[in-house]
């Protein structure tokens, strides 16, 4: 991981299309993806870590959610037709290679795609594929991060097109984006990853601790921290180009956010 500290929101627009011209340049992928945090201080942790369920086994959750689907289907009018726990554990345990077909599976997806908007603690950490939204969701909190700055981190996880795995060792993939779940996925643009290692069955990890390995052939990771007070000047820059509250999550708390905001704010 890159920890750049930048002067002011400009600067960062700056460097972040410098880092992908030296990308391009070099013949190494441009397609990244970015994560807005409100406080410099905070790690790269998905919301199931931060329920204090780091290292739990995959087939443990898996077996959580399948245990509150019919709740779920029942006040929702959906279904997930997912496979069933007994034999997404024997999956799990007898194939020491991560591939998607074996977990999570589509319809998988889509079930926890939707369980992580409505906030069901989830192993997906939540990026998007837009700098200007991750920007959005570092400057929305009003209130001053601990350090007095904001991280914009910016993710490439094939930067040479290929990824590599050992068993044993810390894995991160990258879901994708086209799934059918909630709305808001393609109102915020987003797309998300796991980690994971197998040791005698696959159990999640930690995003950070692949990240603190510094590798440049995969899982590249750019963290800028931007001072807080630059808030102001770029929630309404965002917004002239109708980039808000609203606009991502399209609900009536989210319209008197932006209200707020253009009235109290920016005025």
């Amino acid at each position: 991981m890159t920890e750049i500290d930048v002067a002011s929101w400009e600067a960062f627009e700056e460097k972040r299309k410098e880092i992908r011209q030296a990308e391009v340049s070099a013949g190494r992928d441009e397609d990244f993806l970015f994560r807005g945090l409100s406080d410099s201080t905070l790690p790269l942790a998905t919301t199931l870590e931060r329920a204090g369920q780091e290292g739990i086994r995959i087939s443990e959750y898996y077996r959580f959610i399948c245990r509150i689907k019919p709740q779920i289907e029942t006040y929702t009018g959906r279904t997930w037709e997912i496979a069933p726990y007994p034999e997404v554990e024997k999956l799990l345990r007898d194939h020491d290679t991560w591939t998607l077909s074996i977990f999570p599976g589509l319809v998988a997806y889509s079930y926890m795609v939707h369980l992580r908007h409505h906030g069901f603690p989830s192993p997906l950490l939540d990026w998007t594929r837009s700098p200007y939204i991750a920007a959005y969701f570092a400057f929305r909190s009003p209130i001053e991060s601990a350090q007095g700055k904001v991280s914009i981190c910016v993710f490439s996880e094939q930067p040479e097109r290929y990824k590599s795995g050992t068993t044993g060792r810390l894995q991160i993939r990258r879901i994708g984006p086209f799934v059918t779940t909630h709305r808001r996925h393609y109102l915020q643009q987003s797309d998300y990853t796991m980690c994971a290692l197998f040791g005698s069955e696959w159990c999640f990890g930690k995003h950070e601790d692949v990240f603190a390995l510094g590798d440049p052939h995969q899982d590249v990771l750019w963290r800028f921290n931007i001072p807080w007070t630059e808030r102001r000047k770029v929630l309404k820059f965002l917004d002239s180009y109708n980039l808000n509250a609203f606009t991502l999550f399209d609900s009536e708390e989210s319209m008197m956010e932006t209200l707020a905001l253009r009235e109290l704010d920016f005025r």
